[in-house]
């Protein structure tokens, strides 16, 4: 009898751990299979010449080496190479194109290969797809970043055209500033050198066309261009921040049916970088991450939402050596520089983003997941 007991007592044991370790098991593959499921929605965030030391500052700048940045809570972390078609370091036209079409081409062109084909991007192919579309970036709408997303041209500063490719691809919603090249040219401030109105062309084609801050708070709809200064952004008060420029975003592509693109750029990272501006730096890097923080609040509500958080190059060549007990900030550059950018990424599909991976490789990995086609198109410009 006492070996019966003992018997059914182990059996019972066994039959528990057994149940335990299929629960287990059945946990670690569903979460296996909704980090490598398909997303709905994928958000793009950019920060322009954000390196692995601008995030580092930012962080100590929130309370110390311990403290975390929204950024840092996405559970999937990796490395981004970031070498042009033409050079070891690259520009922004360059990394836009690569990250937007999966394709490297020289510095200074956008939505172009070398030889002059035009590329197809993962915003186009998403447009194409039926989903909701959107560019939010604090530079002129019309800056190298936002413009390799929907733009094909072969300098960056053609600005004019590509204001009009950005109003021909139809993108749902257009968020930051760079109003100069959508006026006519008899307008004050216009860039332009003809009588394209641009922005009466968008209204006669059912966008709700926003220039304040104070109209931008009210808009709403399903489509919107809101381009809120004649340049850049200030980033600076009057102007909503660039969480709350997400959060619209978000709040107008969301309602599609199909899903939506995003692509979000903190521009002023590299603007700060460039003139060794550690301060200011440091601002641009948290006000990126609450913007990120704005994506993720509405991902981990939707559970059906890729947010992938990375950058075009590093900018300044930023080292953070000690000083005594504590860090100095010390600048290599006042230029683009070689080096990995960080890449991190949390919902559906984001373990395709572990690793080291090639800027190309963000393109081709999000048109992979949604079963798109993105890439050189065989015709020349």
């Amino acid at each position: 009898m006492e070996c019966g007991r003992i018997y059914s007592s182990n059996q019972k044991e066994v039959s528990q751990i057994m149940r335990r370790t299929v629960i287990v098991l059945l946990l670690v593959l569903a979460l296996a299979v909704s980090l490598s499921a398909a997303p709905k929605n994928v958000i793009l965030l950019i920060g322009d010449g954000m390196g692995v030391a601008h995030v580092t500052a930012a962080r100590i700048a929130t309370g110390g080496p311990g403290a975390r940045l929204a950024m840092d809570q996405m559970p999937v972390t990796g490395f981004v190479t970031t070498y042009s078609a033409d050079s070891y370091v690259t520009d922004s036209a360059a990394a836009a194109t690569a990250i937007a079409s999966g394709v490297k081409t020289a510095n200074y062109v956008v939505g172009l290969t070398p030889d002059g084909r035009r590329t197809r991007t993962v915003l186009e192919a998403a447009r194409d797809s039926g989903k909701k579309t959107g560019l939010v970036t604090t530079d002129a709408i019309t800056g190298a970043t936002p413009a390799g997303f929907a733009a094909h041209v072969t300098g960056r500063d053609q600005s004019a055209q590509i204001a009009v490719d950005l109003i021909n691809a139809n993108i749902d919603v257009l968020i930051g500033g760079g109003r100069s090249a959508f006026l006519p040219k008899e307008v004050p401030g216009s860039s332009r050198t003809d009588d394209k109105d641009l922005l009466a062309e968008a209204k006669s084609k059912g966008w709700q066309v926003i220039s304040s801050a104070e109209e931008f708070n009210l808009a709403s709809g399903s489509k919107l261009i809101a381009l809120l200064a004649l340049g850049a952004l200030t980033t600076k008060d009057p102007e909503p921040p660039l969480s709350a420029l997400t959060s619209k975003a978000i709040s107008i592509l969301s309602s599609g049916k199909k899903g939506f693109f995003l692509m979000v750029e903190g521009a002023q990272i590299d603007t700060s970088s460039h003139a060794n501006n550690f301060e200011s730096c440091v601002r641009q890097t948290l006000e990126f991450d609450k913007a990120v923080a704005a994506a993720l609040e509405f991902a981990h509500k939707d559970r059906n939402t890729l947010v992938i958080v990375t950058a075009d190059h590093e900018t300044g060549g930023l080292a953070l050596p000690a000083d005594g007990s504590k860090i100095k900030n010390a600048w290599g550059s006042g230029g683009h520089t070689a080096v990995v950018t960080p890449i991190y990424a949390y919902g559906p599909g984001s373990d395709k983003f572990a690793g080291l991976i090639d800027n190309t490789d963000i393109a081709r990995r999000i048109a992979e997941l949604w079963k798109i086609k993105i890439g050189v198109i065989e015709d020349k410009n």
